[in-house]
């Protein structure tokens, strides 16, 4: 006599089976028809293949790519680039520098990123100075304020950035503040209802509503932008909460912010109007946004974006080309080191010829699992002559490089892929000695600071601490 429930039982086991494998089958083919990167696709498929319910799930969340649209149509971008460019034009008598002429064509070729000379560069190397220079600038502020960060924490740093912009905005001063949605996830929708209730347009960037929209959870707005009045900007590595200033429980925040007054702050202005349409869908294009700016320095700025809907990745090409061509030294400081095939190799053949190249990372970050991923590429440079430090005092989040006394960048750029490839970046890329000559001081300075790793040492690590290193290399791509 057939048992009909255990027939059933049966037959449901196997549909599960062929349903649930035809689904892991499915994803893995749609990946490799995708034509993405070998390294990432590889990836994907060893976690689909190994932790297959995980992986399913991760790919749903942050794997599935999103096909490559334009932000703004060309009409109106061209709208938004006409009075940039007439500056840019304008500039009298002006000459690229003939050692990064072709970095700098380079730049204006795949992201429109018009080089801007005699601008003045002002450096913080700590929370409470930058905060002290922005509050300062802002209250000086008579005409707009443009605010935008991946972090505005509900902490005693970003209620005093909140209460300074609600006075400004009182004041008669147009006031936008754009976050990240994700980096500001846990903050309450109050903290930025109080401004909106003073004036202040507030949005956030790409935000995720489960179960719609979760692939946007993987492109966010890494970006720290601030432009005030159309005339001062700042750009780089802090976000606004209290960690900034205060540091973490094993030491100091180590980090590194410009001020830039003169006419590269059209390439602020332009990236964060951008942003604002890219979210608000409203085109901002009045001159009062691009005023005219008078010669503040000696510096040439280029402001460069890098985003995941385009179909270049500037800011990892520029530092490839900018590696490459160094000739006496290049140094680096960045919290991840999960560099991409062609920075890697960038960097191996800068060494492998004779340049001094130097990486500082943090001996401790605030994430383990990519400090493994970090750790696991150290040997790759060591063996090529890179000279590797750990930074001891506390957690090193700075994104500075600065090669052959000339060249200089500061931004939100990460040396990693999610830098690279998902995020939306900012750096300002400077070309000038004494700017230069300042970021070499710096690094050296931060280098009394470390050890220096040496290949022999570093490869007697243990077996577990190497096995979990490596397990986490597999997954750099996604992570």
């Amino acid at each position: 006599m057939i048992d009909w429930n255990v027939l059933f039982s049966q037959i449901a086991s196997v549909a599960f089976n062929l349903i649930y494998f035809g689904i892991i089958i499915g994803t893995i083919i749609v990946i490799v028809l995708d034509n993405r990167n070998p390294v990432k696709t590889m990836a994907w498929i060893l976690v689909l293949t190994f932790l297959p319910v995980v992986g399913l799930a991760f790919y749903f969340f942050f794997g599935r790519s999103q096909r490559r649209e334009r932000i703004i149509s060309r009409n109106s971008y061209d709208r938004l680039l006409k009075k940039p460019m007439a500056e840019y034009l304008a500039q009298a008598d002006f000459r690229l520098p003939t050692r990064y002429a072709r970095l700098i064509q380079l730049f204006q070729h795949t992201n429109q990123a018009w080089p801007f000379e005699n601008n003045r560069v002002e450096v913080y190397t700590n929370g409470y100075t930058k905060i002290q220079a922005l509050i300062r600038e802002l209250m000086r502020a008579k005409d707009h304020i443009h605010l935008e960060y991946y972090i505005f924490e509900d902490d005693a740093v970003g209620r005093l950035i909140r209460d300074v912009l609600i006075d400004k905005a009182r004041e008669g001063v147009e006031v936008r503040v754009l976050y990240d949605d994700v980096g500001c996830w846990h903050v309450a929708k109050d903290f930025y209802a109080e401004m909106c209730d003073a004036g202040i347009e507030v949005r956030s960037f790409l935000k995720v509503r489960f179960p719609l929209f979760t692939s946007k959870v993987n492109y966010r707005n890494h970006r720290k932008i601030v432009v005030i009045d159309g005339k001062i900007g700042f750009v780089g590595g802090m976000n606004l909460a209290e960690r900034y200033v205060r540091g973490v429980s094993w030491g100091g925040w180590r980090d590194t912010h410009i001020l830039l007054e003169g006419k590269a702050v059209h390439g602020l202005q332009t990236a964060f109007l951008l942003d604002w349409y890219f979210v608000d869908r409203t085109l901002l294009t009045s001159s009062c946004y691009f005023p005219k700016i008078e010669s503040y320095g000696t510096t040439l700025v280029q402001v460069v974006t890098s985003e995941p809907v385009g179909p270049w990745k500037e800011i990892m090409q520029g530092l490839a080309k900018a590696i490459v061509e160094a000739k006496t030294y290049f140094y680096i400081q960045t919290p991840y080191f999960l560099p991409t095939e062609q920075i890697l190799g960038a960097l191996q053949v800068a060494a492998l010829s004779g340049v001094d190249v130097r990486l500082m990372i943090p001996e401790r970050a605030d994430n383990q699992l990519t400090h493994w991923g970090s750790c696991s590429y150290l040997t790759d440079v060591l063996r090529a002559g890179v000279k590797v430090y750990f930074y001891q005092e506390g957690f090193l989040h700075s994104k500075l490089m600065v090669s052959d006394d000339l060249f200089s960048t500061v931004g939100s750029t990460n040396i990693d892929f999610r830098s690279f490839e998902h995020n939306f970046e900012v750096n300002a890329f400077m070309y000038d000695e004494m700017t230069a000559l300042e970021m070499k001081e710096i690094f050296l300075w931060d280098q009394k600071e470390c050890t220096q790793l040496f290949l022999k040492k570093w490869e007697k690590r243990s077996w577990k601490t190497k096995t979990a290193e490596s397990v986490v290399r597999l997954l750099a791509p996604l992570l």
